[in-house]
């Protein structure tokens, strides 16, 4: 089989993760494939927040839950996260954003790092609380969060099936 596509089939998400650092090395490289994902138009106008301090990790996850109301809300506690922001005016803000969320997921697998996608910061990043970190975090006043990566080792979710019914032929 193709080592991409073997890559694509076996890459799933984590949601329970040890209490081990990545390796700097693995990081950049994770981080690169995320730089070269496509972009619309090659505008390129996202930014990559990451943040490796679990007290500003849960931090951010707190104020992200009580902006939700989940109390106990954590991004599953993961070595790191990065936070996938880009200009508010950027229509195709979503689309570029996904596209990097998945080289940064394919790389990571790739290297033995778990992952998952984090969606619930899309909806709350204008919740006072929850701005106020990602300003201080250094996350761009003109840029919304689209999604974020939760990364570390661990034990990933259960296998999935997959269909190729899904696939339609003209």
């Amino acid at each position: 089989m193709n080592a991409i596509l073997e890559n694509i089939m076996t890459r799933r998400s984590c949601r329970a993760f040890e209490k081990r650092r990545i390796p700097d090395a693995d990081l950049e490289q994770i981080l690169t494939a995320a730089v070269y994902a496509p972009t619309a138009m090659n505008r390129q106008t996202w930014r990559f927040t990451v943040l490796r301090d679990a007290e500003q990790i849960a931090q951010l996850a707190r104020a992200v839950g009580a902006a939700i109301g989940r109390e106990g809300y954590n991004f599953y506690e993961p070595d790191t996260l990065v936070i996938v922001s880009n200009l508010k005016t950027n229509a195709n803000a979503i689309a570029d954003a996904g596209c990097a969320m998945q080289n940064i997921m394919l790389m990571a697998h790739s290297l033995g790092v778990a992952s998952c996608w984090i969606n619930q910061m899309k909806d709350t990043n204008g919740d006072p609380a929850v701005r106020a970190l990602l300003d201080g975090y250094g996350v761009p006043a003109d840029h919304d969060v689209q999604c974020c990566a939760a990364l570390g080792y661990g034990n990933p979710a259960r296998e999935i099936e997959h269909s190729m019914t899904a696939v339609h032929y003209v």
